[in-house]
């Protein structure tokens, strides 16, 4: 089992080298106006397609769950050795846990984490915020 995501872009064929940059394969189908990973790490059904009349897909972050911190350490690496830049957040304290991620965003500004949690944080009985900074896109 694994998720699906799909997305509205607005050039599919930079869209499509972009994202072969992140995931290290080629779409398994690719048209002018539709591209498919069909991924096992992470595990993801992942397509996008043209945008009609420009709209463009928006949501918060996207995001992958690694094993290790040793496995972001990883990503950063591919990521910028194919070019893609990087933000890193390492030890923050986020979502109510402690954390490595680094962040990177699509051509169409979809910005993903990749991310390993070092600890679970309680949540404080009278808290009524998150314990992320608010220049933070953690959550």
């Amino acid at each position: 089992m694994r998720p699906h995501l799909s997305i509205y872009v607005s050039n599919v064929e930079k869209t499509a080298d972009f994202y072969t940059k992140v995931f290290g394969q080629n779409p398994q189908k690719q048209t002018s106006d539709y591209a498919k990973f069909d991924l096992n790490k992470p595990a993801l059904n992942f397509t996008f397609m043209s945008s009609p009349k420009a709209k463009l897909s928006r949501v918060s972050h996207l995001g992958v769950e690694v094993d290790s911190e040793k496995e972001v350490r990883e990503w950063k690496y591919k990521l910028e050795e194919a070019g893609v830049l990087t933000r890193d957040e390492m030890a923050v304290d986020c979502c109510y846990a402690h954390q490595d991620k680094i962040w990177f965003s699509d051509p169409d500004g979809n910005e993903w984490e990749v991310f390993f949690v070092k600890k679970q944080l309680d949540i404080p009985k009278d808290s009524t915020q998150t314990t992320c900074k608010p220049k933070s896109n953690c959550c």
